[in-house]
């Protein structure tokens, strides 16, 4: 075969691959662009009232009764975690990149035995090369199905640590928690809401008595991400129906990340109404982008959503009624 031939069949054959895989390269490209490898870490500044310094790297808030946020403010995301405590154990909502051990700063704030949650499984949310004693895990069926016994190893497309230089973690899984598990505790119960769109492993906390929803990435102030390997814009609309279904009036949502100080990332039941509101329009074609990939469409002053060109975007949802 003529070298040209082969060629322009290597270069047919990348275009290929780039075209199905555009959510991984176009999620790599994205990270370098914004972020550099490794991500710098930004200088402390003020981060207002009621937020402490524990050292040069971590700050804790109480943002609701027994809830800590933990930031992590010189990391070039903006990482927050959430430790919620009650009378019998504590639950560590999120654990950051791992560039420092959060545990250790755990256990400086509470002497409970400590379950470790993910959000979703993304590199700057499971701690990676933190360890940790019990660990829960969203049960899905094919998470299930996938576990060797206990062992749960994560995927590239669902960990994404190539990005910054993470090797993804294998967990050896404690619990398998269901969505909508009432989580005791002890004199506190939590419900597991299954929130997925950014991932489809995505999940968020509810503490009914505080009207506080810990959201992870599914809702936090700034750029949401839609145009990963494993996210739904079809998933973000029916989980935006769900929340607004079921929330009350004056619930606040806790996120992990923020896109300016001061303190732990807070919004509002307005924000949720502008999400769904933006879904809506982005799926009618009523809203224009700016962009070429990801494209960034604007949903409120304090909300946007990173996304695939409308042309590519698909709104199935596994159950639009849930």
């Amino acid at each position: 075969m003529n070298w040209k031939w082969l060629l322009l069949a290597a270069l047919g054959g990348l275009l290929i691959y780039g075209f199905i895989e555009r959510r991984l390269v176009s999620m790599q490209i994205y990270t370098w662009n914004a972020e550099g490898v490794p991500p710098p870490l930004l200088e402390p500044s003020d981060e207002g009232p009621g937020v402490e310094w524990l050292d040069d790297y971590f700050t804790v808030e109480l943002v609701a009764p027994d809830s800590y946020a933990i930031g992590e403010p010189r990391y070039a995301q903006q990482n927050f975690s959430y430790l919620l405590l009650g009378t019998e154990r504590a639950l560590l909502f999120d654990a950051g990149p791992g560039i420092r051990d959060i545990r250790a700063t755990v256990e400086s704030l509470t002497k409970l035995p400590i379950t470790f949650l993910p959000s979703h499984f993304h590199y700057d949310h499971v701690g990676n090369s933190v360890t940790f004693d019990h660990i829960a895990v969203l049960d899905l069926p094919y998470l299930r199905a996938r576990a060797n016994g206990s062992q749960l190893a994560l995927t590239t497309t669902e960990h994404l640590g190539a990005a910054e230089g993470f090797t993804a973690p294998i967990w050896s899984v404690d619990e398998w928690w269901e969505p909508g598990r009432q989580i005791d505790l002890g004199q506190r119960t939590l419900e597991l809401l299954y929130t997925p769109g950014h991932t489809t492993d995505s999940i968020s906390l509810y503490d009914a008595a505080s009207a506080t929803v810990f959201s992870g990435d599914y809702l936090y102030p700034g750029y949401l991400y839609g145009f990963l390997p494993n996210s739904s814009m079809g998933e973000y609309l029916a989980s935006a129906r769900s929340l607004l279904a079921r929330l009350p009036a004056g619930t606040v949502f806790y996120g992990a990340h923020r896109n300016a100080p001061p303190g732990a990332p807070r919004l509002g039941l307005q924000d949720l109404v502008d999400l769904q509101h933006g879904l809506d329009s982005l799926r009618a074609g009523d809203l224009e982008g700016a962009g070429i990939y990801p494209v960034v469409y604007p949903f409120s002053e304090r909300l946007s959503m990173l996304a695939e060109p409308r042309w590519l975007q698909s709104w199935q949802a596994a159950d639009e009624t849930r």
